[in-house]
């Protein structure tokens, strides 16, 4: 594939990706009460990873040295982008509102841009300043579904702290898989991630099958597993490290502020809930961010 295919596929993707994370709104919502956390994401990094290594068994036979000499790397990754990100998320979503979650993962993008700026010394203008504000701002009005006055009356409870961690977690993720450079493709590299990350999961989710109230297994909550396997696991993440290597960590985090919009589409279709026009005001803040974040370095080039 030529670099200039390269790039129109990741371009295309920004639209397509956000429709993959945006599903994970619907399974955290819907685990609650069927599949504890820690399983969930643990299942769901099982049967994403077995996808990945049984797309590249080959290459990953064939890489075995280097990545044992790179397990560190692996292991740091996968505690970031598959624990974290994945359990985390969801105990939160047991004790904090869906608000609160959202507003706080709006900081993810910002974080992004920042930290990609600092360390790994990607430009970022002021046109793609402008455009992430405007997406932020986006973002944050469906969020709080257009009433700006509610963000005074916004109440914080001990769960948020574990979405801040999240949030903190997929911003290092996101610019160490950049920065730390791999001889595996991303399916390959993926894979080997998810294993690792599964390997950080399991003494939790063994815990939470001898102590807690539900069933470590059921067919709806495997079910569940398998759609976050497939979706925002999968999917997603192979999505995402694409975009990521063949655009940059600040064009690319920018992409996540269409999961809520998205999400909002997703609830329509699937659960009957009403568009309402704060979400499409949202969206066309997010529409413009976005395309000027991606514009203004397209031009650059």
């Amino acid at each position: 594939m030529s670099s200039s295919t390269r790039a129109r596929l990741a371009l295309a993707l920004i639209a397509i990706v956000p429709v993959f994370w945006a599903t994970n709104y619907l399974i955290a919502r819907s685990a609650p009460g069927v599949i504890a956390p820690n399983t969930l994401a643990g299942l769901r990094w099982t049967f994403a990873g077995g996808a990945f290594c049984l797309l590249a068994w080959r290459e990953i036979r064939a890489h075995c040295r280097a990545i044992l000499a790179d397990w560190r790397h692996m292991l740091v990754l996968g505690t970031l982008g598959m624990w974290i990100c994945g359990s985390w998320v969801y105990i939160a979503g047991q004790s904090t509102s869906a608000t609160n979650l959202a507003l706080i993962y709006a900081l993810s993008p910002v974080m992004i841009v920042l930290v990609s700026r600092l360390w790994l010394k990607e430009p970022f203008s002021r046109p793609q300043a402008l455009g992430v504000l405007l997406s932020l701002a986006g973002v944050v009005h469906v969020v709080i579904k257009g009433q700006w006055a509610q963000l005074a009356r916004v109440e914080w409870v001990a769960g948020d702290l574990w979405v801040l961690a999240a949030t903190l977690s997929w911003t290092f993720f996101t610019i160490l898989l950049k920065r730390w450079g791999t001889p595996l493709t991303d399916p390959a590299r993926l894979g080997v991630i998810s294993f690792f990350g599964v390997l950080v999961i399991l003494p939790f989710a063994v815990s939470e099958a001898a102590t807690g109230p539900l069933p470590a297994f059921s067919a709806q909550g495997v079910a569940l597993a398998l759609v976050a396997a497939a979706l925002p696991g999968f999917a997603a993440y192979l999505g995402y490290a694409f975009m990521l290597r063949e655009l940059g960590a600040a064009r690319v985090g920018v992409t996540l502020y269409l999961g809520p919009p998205y999400a909002a589409v997703l609830a329509w279709l699937v659960l009957g809930e009403p568009i309402r026009a704060y979400h499409a005001v949202g969206l066309l803040l997010i529409l413009p961010g976005v395309w000027l974040v991606n514009r203004a370095r397209t031009q650059a080039r």
